[in-house]
């Protein structure tokens, strides 16, 4: 439901621009949007309480202690909704004495491992998506997003017109079938530049994408009807 094949969206400013984008998320609509934000909330709930935990954990601890709500007199805003003050009055509440009692009851060496494989399952992505962007007269940047959220931010790189020798698709073995993917060569660099090499799309997907970049470069009558929009 949220997630599909690999498909293509492709966005063209300008004649001079185009950014051809592969995702795995379906296309969005008001059904989809709503559950994805569903989740988001859900995810960052389960993570706070997971959070939670692992600082009851901590302050049962012969390292850490239980601090205690600090209301100045007379009161100040700032004061009152410090991360420390808030905290302590987290903990103060049910649901703290309901993870105190858990944390007191678990075995930390169980219990800190099976968060953190939680919390990394939490902080993974729903999708991938990857894009190449074409700018004529400066260069190209792909970008890749991380598996994981808490990674930062995607992965980028951005190639110069002067230092591009060519945009070529090749072929090769991915376990028992060839599939095609699009190949930047870098002058002065041994190996070539994979666009898209996570999701690795479909071969029409490919050609599509190596006949926009060439013809947003190069201006080469390099023509596929209708390659300027819609999804692949």
């Amino acid at each position: 439901m949220l997630t599909t094949t690999p498909y293509l969206r492709i966005r063209r400013p300008s004649p001079t621009a185009a950014e051809f984008i592969v995702s795995t998320l379906a296309p969005l609509t008001g059904p989809l949007r709503l559950t994805l934000y569903t989740i988001y909330v859900l995810r960052g709930l389960l993570s706070g309480l997971i959070l939670l935990f692992l600082y009851a954990i901590w302050a049962h601890s012969p390292y850490g202690s239980f601090p205690s709500p600090y209301v100045p007199s007379p009161p100040s805003i700032s004061q009152i909704l410090s991360p420390a003050n808030l905290l302590a009055i987290l903990l103060a509440s049910r649901l703290g004495n309901i993870a105190a009692r858990l944390a007191a009851q678990t075995d930390p060496r169980l219990a800190v491992p099976l968060c953190a494989g939680a919390l990394y399952f939490l902080t993974t992505r729903l999708y991938t998506e990857e894009s190449l962007l074409v700018l004529r007269g400066l260069g190209i940047q792909t970008r890749s997003t991380k598996g994981n959220i808490l990674a930062g931010r995607a992965t980028t790189r951005f190639i110069p017109t002067e230092k591009i020798q060519d945009v070529l698709v090749n072929e090769a073995f991915l376990g028992f079938e060839v599939r095609s993917y699009l190949v930047v060569v870098v002058d002065g660099e041994p190996d070539v530049v994979v666009v898209f090499p996570k999701l690795l799309p479909r071969a029409r997907v490919v050609e599509r994408v190596w006949r926009g970049v060439r013809e947003c470069l190069y201006e080469q009558g390099v023509r596929n009807g209708g390659f300027l929009g819609g999804k692949s």
